[in-house]
């Protein structure tokens, strides 16, 4: 009996020096703050990231032994019939592959470097001045067309880095309108707006382009207006930061500011437009720098024919192929949602050296060849913690119950591996690897969330192209602070997410006290 204690003790403490090596410790937006709730079956008191597992062979050598599981849901189809379609109850090791690639920033920054350092590494000069060309571009052919505009002069670089700097400014002092820095209310804020009127922004505001015209080779595609801003943003994300192993493929909350939400009456709610783009981005799941964006567009042309699908399941299926086309042959491992989650999608992804764990959805998911075993709720009572596992190749479907049934497609955790979830009132719960690993993960990304919502540019223009303009210079801005939190400006001066916003705000304003506002 005492052996059996110790030896049980044993295999509590190696799960518990396990997840403790998952937490995330470091909050990259300098606060700390709640757990999210948009996480049904997972809630800790930290964020958690599995990145850093390695296999321990357990006393008992559970970790690597093969289950066999025969007892299926009521009204199942037999296991002869699973075992025709290719599934069966035979578990099998898997070896987690090996990634084939460093993770962090891609080059050194100073002890000095500012914050307008870190953003520029996304919107160089040169993109801002492509901004200026292409505004008195535009502001030319539109008095042409519609008469001259006494109050007009072209726009400089200077005022160009000015105009983004107090849009931007929104994200930190959240106001009803750009504008009210100039008024006498309740959100003005005199100390940026005598560096430049307010007619003269608005004027800006309203020639503003990023490409001022179609070009003959630029078709139909609904964002050509930001398309080459885009292309650069994407380009210097890659260029500037490789992420770790796991990253997760998800639309970001990009909705409107949580509070305005809140204070909104229905019949408010009801007259807003709804956006008529998506987001979907690739996130490092350990660091939360957004790696690569996809915009698509509800109504019009869009390109890669994705316009053209209505089925939701292949629409999602053909984004994640368009978010990872960069990930072929170095092993990463991808969390996906139930409206990515396919079989035919994680096979095809295997081949390309892409590992994929995600959640299934029977109304969300496309269950094309999965068993039917394993999609139907059972009425039996079940214990917390009880799985049910089949596996067909590397692939294994995992129906794991916790207050609730929760399905998961995996190929790239081993089914044999067990782990467990730690919650703040119900202590315990064992799971499969896969469950423990899926749900650390999306607990990080689900509070980057969070936190990401309180800092969007709160500007609301109404064409769809500075809606993405606006959404995608947040991201940057974002990611810029990420990396500034990994290098040794960090350790100089260290400023939380909305300190580093508003000393960003003062650099692109060039006013000569940049401290931010303690």
């Amino acid at each position: 009996m005492a052996e059996c204690g110790r030896r049980g003790l044993s295999l509590l403490e190696e799960a518990r020096s396990r997840y403790e090596s998952l937490q995330i410790s470091d909050d990259v937006f300098g606060e700390s703050g709640d757990d999210s709730s948009e996480n049904p079956f997972y809630s800790t008191t930290g964020d958690s990231n599995s990145d850093n597992y390695t296999e321990t062979n357990l006393d008992d050598g559970r970790a690597g032994e093969t289950r066999s599981q025969s007892c299926g849901p009521p009204g199942s189809v037999s296991n002869g019939q699973a075992q025709e379609e290719g599934w069966s109850d035979t578990l099998q090791d898997l070896s987690v592959p090996h990634y084939q690639d460093t993770h962090g920033p891609t080059q050194k920054m100073s002890a000095t470097a500012t914050a307008m350092d870190f953003f520029q590494l996304f919107v160089p000069d040169n993109v801002i001045q492509n901004m200026v060309t292409q505004t008195n571009m535009y502001a030319k052919k539109y008095q042409e067309r519609f008469g001259s505009d006494e109050g007009w002069t072209n726009v400089t670089l200077a005022e160009m880095k000015a105009f983004l700097g107090y849009v931007t400014s929104t994200s930190v002092n959240r106001c009803e309108s750009v504008l009210s820095i100039w008024s006498s209310g309740f959100f003005s804020n005199r100390s940026i707006a005598l560096k430049m009127s307010q007619a003269r922004f608005e004027k800006i505001l309203k020639y503003f382009h990023v490409v001022a015209f179609r070009s003959s080779q630029g078709g139909s595609q609904g964002l050509y207006k930001i398309q080459p801003f885009l292309d650069s943003l994407q380009k210097s994300f890659s260029s500037t930061f490789r992420p770790s192993q796991t990253q997760v493929l998800h639309e970001p909350l990009i909705d409107e500011d949580p509070v305005f939400i809140t204070t909104c009456t229905e019949r408010e709610l009801r007259k807003r437009k709804k956006r008529k783009f998506s987001l979907w981005v690739r996130q490092c799941s350990s660091t939360g720098f957004i790696c690569q964006i996809y915009v698509h567009l509800k109504e019009g042309p869009g390109p890669d024919g994705l316009d053209t699908l209505k089925n939701k399941p292949q629409l999602h299926s053909l984004v994640a192929k368009q978010l990872c086309l960069n990930l072929a042959g170095r092993n990463a491992i991808i969390f996906t949602g139930p409206s990515i989650t396919s079989l035919n999608l994680f096979q095809e992804f295997e081949k390309q050296g892409i590992y994929c764990c995600g959640l299934l959805s029977t109304r969300k998911s496309d269950c094309t060849g999965l068993p039917q075993s394993m999609l139907i709720n059972t009425e039996a009572p079940q214990q917390r913690g009880q799985s049910h596992i089949k596996m067909r190749g590397n692939t294994s479907i995992i129906n794991w119950y916790n207050k609730g049934s929760f399905r998961f497609l995996t190929n790239a955790y081993s089914p044999t591996k067990e782990g467990l979830i730690i919650k703040r009132k119900s202590g315990e719960i064992p799971c499969p690897l896969a469950v423990e690993a899926f749900a650390a993960h999306l607990s990080y990304i689900c509070k980057y969330d969070d936190k990401y919502s309180k800092y969007f540019i709160f500007h609301k223009p109404n064409k769809t192209w500075q809606q993405v303009f606006w959404l995608t210079i947040s991201i940057a801005i974002n990611n810029a602070y990420i990396l500034y939190k990994m290098s040794d400006a960090y350790h100089v001066k260290r400023y939380s997410r909305a300190q580093f916003g508003e000393r960003l705000v003062k650099e692109l304003l060039d006013m000569d006290d940049c401290s931010p506002t303690q």
